[in-house]
């Protein structure tokens, strides 16, 4: 699987740390961005990930910023685009199962890198169940 990586400078040290948790766990990661601590605007971040996710270059994605708040919200407004923000495992497992979440989206001030990880793999490996979910999912989008 292919999984898209981007944060802001809030965030840039959890992003490297779960890029390397994602290929010790034989996932396929591409790098959006940040690359530095220095002050960047999460918005850029999240529409590059969400633009090639709508694109199928990439199969799922994660997104970090301070809170998670902002790279969620603008990740959102991608067509297509369902970011979910998880602070805890029922929240990664729910948004894949009931949401059909294509992202998931972390608070690095917030949340422990740990937890990440934890949230990181059920979500991944979490399917959609379709069925009357897929009917609340298809009225998302106007």
């Amino acid at each position: 699987m292919i999984i898209g990586i981007g944060c802001d400078h809030a965030a840039f040290t959890e992003k490297e740390l779960l890029i390397t948790h994602l290929n010790d766990n034989n996932y396929t990661v591409v790098d959006f961005g940040c690359d530095s601590n220095d002050s960047v605007d999460y918005p850029d971040y999240a529409h590059l990930l969400s633009e090639s996710l709508m694109s199928k270059k990439i199969e799922m994605g994660i997104l970090i910023c301070g809170s998670g708040i902002g790279i969620s919200i603008a990740a959102n407004k991608n067509k297509g685009i369902r970011a979910a923000l998880c602070c805890t495992t029922f929240h990664a497992e729910m948004s894949r199962k009931h949401n059909d979440a294509n992202i998931i989206a972390f608070g690095a001030r917030v949340t422990d890198i740990k937890s990440m990880y934890r949230m990181t793999d059920i979500f991944l490996n979490t399917k959609f169940e379709g069925g009357r979910h897929l009917m609340r999912v298809n009225k998302i989008e106007k």
